[in-house]
């Protein structure tokens, strides 16, 4: 990359919310118009419920050498992981970039962020001295978060400055999403309490899912509950009632961060903390009157764009989903995903494979991954210019698939996985999509689950391969078993019967089997048999069917052959008998005996029978040795 061009990191999570969003909307602004290019290293962790889930999803954390960025903005406030924030935070510091972390207080990073306290304890003071509250419930999110945590702290000054108890049975901690709201809602009103006077919330999104679920209990905002947000989200403003929230220099907030990043880069040493100021918004939910004026005619318009763009993302999601199941390849998921993606609008779209997503189904005690990324990756799927095609393999260490070569770019980095299983990433260059979109984080994860029904279809088929070799092979020997044999003749019978060819049956039986055995144990006798394999595969022509037939008892079939050749056959055995036994040392000899016959077969042949005559010929020569020596002394 030219070393002109900046290039920054960011870590973050739930790109897709509004806070996240206008804050990223910000770093754009500012990147784009300043020629620096940004790489989102995104997940979608906390909103399924998923400790598994989650873990796929913050692997994408893993990707990131921050040491190859000129400097790394962190929204690691937006990541629900304690762990996962700490590993990033190691992650960074060995990096030794300069780095820009927002609303967290780590004194090891620049600072920038917005008073959450002022704003919080004016909206607890407004309640309870113009709205006359007596009895307040708080919904938090988790107090490993210190945006939430200091949001709390204002909620528990303001109630001790006014001589009010807070009853820990009205306090109720979630992780900031909408259905904590609800959540909350249904364990006040299922506490035995006394419902409350108002309910101060730590964001919107669970304000706004409070309000919601009043009502199913018959309560209504402002007139029976207060209800109070934080963060002046759309859907906040245009609810009805208006939500009495805080207003936060959002998109501001990420401008400066990236500003300040680029100074530090250029080695400025801009203040060690910023702080931005945020402002109540008192509106209908506690009671007041709205003081915003708002456009009714832009309202519908925007309400209008809203709908529509959503039903079509939809409608994109079904036909996504549909097409995808039918897929039972890799090359027919790369296919379906890229002529779904062309209906995006971004610069480029790729799909980047770990090289052992399939899995480890030999090694049955081998764990796939669930943590980093293999070395190599592949790259199945380039969309770009309305085209679809493959890249080559890439290190993962480069992060990028394809090198940048200018300024101004935005890049998103989304985990690629099943349940905690990593099996890639996405990247999407130059699109808002990933935050404009309510459906992106739906689309990937259609897309990795048709991955993962691809590796599990591979494996399936890779266990019948397996099965079927061992209802038709002998593991020992690596030969046909009983089974097996029976299959590979019966088209070779029908032949010869068809075309009045003749057939060549053999039947080898191991000479002092048991001794070996009962002299040097049975992992030797195994040795000695597979030996005797080898002899017999060795002496076997072109179109030869061999199997194990019992313990130490071998047939060889052939078709067209004739007496001649199958006395050449037992000559070549014996020869490869005698170079194994001269070559392997032992304090035994492997000896066999032989025999064979050639018949004509017609539609009364049983294959049984001519093992039967086999075995017969084979015995007779048996008996004909005088002086089988199975056991050779040490000396």
């Amino acid at each position: 990359m030219d070393t002109k061009i900046k290039s920054i990191a960011v870590a973050v999570a739930g790109i897709d919310e509004e806070y996240q969003n206008n804050i990223i909307k910000g770093i754009n602004s500012y990147a784009k118009s300043n020629n620096v290019n940004v790489s989102y290293f995104a997940a979608f962790g906390g909103v399924l419920k998923s400790n598994l889930y989650d873990s796929g999803e913050y692997n994408i954390y893993e990707l990131p050498n921050f040491d190859r960025f000129d400097g790394v903005i962190l929204m690691t406030n937006t990541i629900c992981s304690e762990q996962m924030r700490a590993d990033i935070y190691d992650k960074v510091i060995a990096a030794g970039v300069p780095v820009v972390i927002l609303d967290c207080d780590k004194k090891e990073f620049f600072n920038i962020s917005i008073d959450n306290t002022s704003a919080m304890k004016e909206i607890v003071r407004h309640v309870i001295k113009d709205h006359e509250a007596r009895v307040i419930n708080y919904i938090s999110g988790p107090l490993s978060n210190s945006e939430a945590e200091e949001r709390y702290q204002a909620f528990v000054d303001v109630m001790a400055e006014n001589g009010m108890i807070i009853d820990r049975n009205r306090v109720y901690f979630g992780e900031f999403r909408s259905l904590d709201g609800k959540a909350a809602i249904d364990t006040f009103m299922n506490s035995g309490l006394s419902a409350p006077d108002a309910i101060i919330c730590a964001n919107d999104a669970m304000a706004l899912a409070a309000v919601s679920q009043l009502e199913t209990y018959g309560y209504y905002v402002p007139e029976d509950i207060i209800v109070t947000g934080f963060d002046n989200t759309y859907n906040a403003r245009h609810h009805s009632p208006t939500l009495t929230t805080v207003a936060r220099p959002l998109f501001r907030t990420g401008s400066i961060a990236c500003e300040t990043i680029c100074r530090l880069i250029d080695g400025d040493t801009p203040k060690e903390e910023i702080k931005l100021e945020a402002r109540p918004v008192f509106a209908g939910s506690c009671g007041c009157p709205d003081k915003e004026e708002k456009d009714i005619g832009i309202y519908k318009r925007s309400t209008f764009h809203k709908i529509e763009g959503l039903q079509n993302e939809i409608t994109l999601l079904n036909r996504l989903t549909s097409a995808l199941a039918e897929t039972e390849s890799v090359e027919e998921t790369v296919r379906v995903a890229a002529q779904h993606i062309s209906e995006i609008s971004c610069e480029k779209f790729y799909i980047c494979l770990c090289s052992d997503w399939q899995g480890a189904f030999d090694d049955l005690d081998k764990e796939m991954p669930s943590k980093g990324y293999t070395e190599m990756m592949s790259v199945p799927l380039v969309f770009a210019n309305k085209e679809a095609g493959q890249g080559n393999d890439f290190p993962s260490r480069d992060m990028f698939p394809e090198k940048l070569t200018t300024g101004g770019n935005i890049s998103y980095f989304l985990p690629l996985h099943f349940r905690e299983r990593c099996l890639g990433y996405y990247v999407i260059l130059n699109s808002d999509f990933p935050i404009n979109s309510m459906l992106c984080h739906s689309m990937m994860m259609n897309i990795s689950n048709s991955f993962e029904h691809i590796r599990q279809l591979v494996n399936l088929n890779k266990a019948i391969g397996k099965l079927e070799r061992l209802y038709v092979m002998d593991t020992l020997c690596n030969i046909y078993n009983r089974n097996g044999f029976t299959r590979a003749t019966a088209d070779l019978l029908a032949e010869c019967m068809r075309e009045h060819k003749k057939l060549m049956v053999s039947f080898v039986d191991m000479d002092g089997m048991k001794q070996i055995n009962d002299s040097y144990g049975h992992k030797e006798g195994d040795f000695a048999l597979q030996r005797l394999t080898d002899a017999i595969k060795q002496s076997c022509s072109r179109g030869y069917i061999c199997a194990r037939f019992g313990g130490d008892e071998f047939v060889i079939i052939a078709a067209d052959q004739t007496e001649e050749q199958a006395r050449d056959f037992e000559k070549r055995f014996e020869k490869r008998l005698a170079e194994i036994n001269a070559r392997i040392h032992k304090p035994y000899e492997i000896s066999a005996s032989i025999g064979s016959f050639i018949t004509e077969a017609d539609e009364n042949t049983k294959i049984h029978q001519l093992i039967t005559q086999a075995d017969s010929r084979m015995y007779e020569e048996k008996k004909r040795k005088k002086h089988s020596k199975y056991i050779r002394s040490e000396s």
